[in-house]
């Protein structure tokens, strides 16, 4: 597979030693983790109610439903180049400011980098991302009729595109279903589930592979939403509320958790009973990265 290198790092840093090629991993004849099934439904009835910020503000609410199917996608598109690093109430709000302002090929042209910069400001690299999205769009112009390519491949030649964002692209744009899209949340849950190796798996691209080897497609689609919300409002990257999770003694990370002496366990469903960052209370409904 192609690399894909960051968008978000400068090529300009200083020279470092080149690596040993990496070797390549064979996810061909993985069986599935045991009793992930079980795991897995146990997420499906803890996210029943869609209340996590994704259910609401995910990339897939952000667009225009009115608008022509080529802005739509578009749109689309541009949504999950903003959403790396970036909470989706801030995304979404971006969102909505390029949408008043006109998100189109041709608008977003004829829009300055640094008013482009005003209107996705505070997204994570928002600076990059204004190059990013005017560059992008000359290519769609110029390439496409200011529509978006109907492959990954094509998608991942893009300025600011990587393989998360352009499956994810290829799903919710598209309505083709050619691969899972990994985020920092799905990557970090399914390691924390034991669904994957850790020594084989250290980056969201190789989960991906290991993922594809065994889950059944039919779950391909909605596996990145689920794990989302699971991650927004459950398994948080520090603090997990592992108290009220229905597979705390189905996760490594659950088994080994013990509540908190200064925090009293609260009546309530899931997530109440929570083991929070010192630096930072985090509510159930707060948006988490995406």
């Amino acid at each position: 597979m192609k690399k894909v290198t960051s968008p978000y790092f400068s090529s300009s840093s200083p020279s470092k030693p080149k690596r040993p090629p990496p070797v390549k991993i064979c996810y061909s004849d993985q069986a599935p983790p045991p009793a992930w099934q079980e795991c897995y439904q146990n997420i499906v009835t803890m996210r029943a109610d869609r209340s996590a910020p994704v259910d609401s503000m995910g990339c897939e609410r952000a667009h225009d439903q009115a608008a022509s199917p080529e802005v739509q996608r578009f749109q689309c598109l541009v949504s999950l180049m903003l959403s790396s690093q970036t909470r989706d109430e801030v995304n979404y709000a971006a969102m909505l400011r390029l949408r008043e302002h006109g998100l189109t090929v041709e608008n977003i042209l004829d829009t300055s980098e640094e008013k482009l910069g005003q209107l996705i400001h505070p997204v994570g690299f928002w600076r990059n991302k204004a190059k990013y999205l005017i560059r992008t769009c000359s290519v769609l112009k110029e390439k496409y009729k200011s529509d978006i390519p109907p492959s990954v491949t094509e998608l991942c030649k893009l300025p600011g595109v990587g393989p998360k964002m352009a499956y994810l692209t290829m799903n919710i744009a598209w309505g083709s279903q050619s691969g899972i899209g990994v985020d920092t949340h799905v990557h970090r849950i399914v390691a924390r589930l034991g669904w994957t190796k850790q020594e084989m798996c250290k980056t969201p691209e190789q989960t991906r592979q290991c993922l594809e080897a065994w889950l059944p497609r039919d779950k391909w689609t909605e596996i990145n939403w689920l794990l989302v919300g699971f991650g927004q409002q459950v398994c948080l990257p520090v603090g997990p509320r592992c108290g009220g999770c229905l597979n705390r003694e189905l996760c490594q990370t659950g088994r080994g958790w013990k509540e908190s002496p200064k925090k009293k366990q609260k009546p309530g469903g899931v997530g109440q009973s929570v083991r929070m960052s010192p630096a930072k209370k985090i509510k159930c409904e707060e948006p988490g990265l995406v």
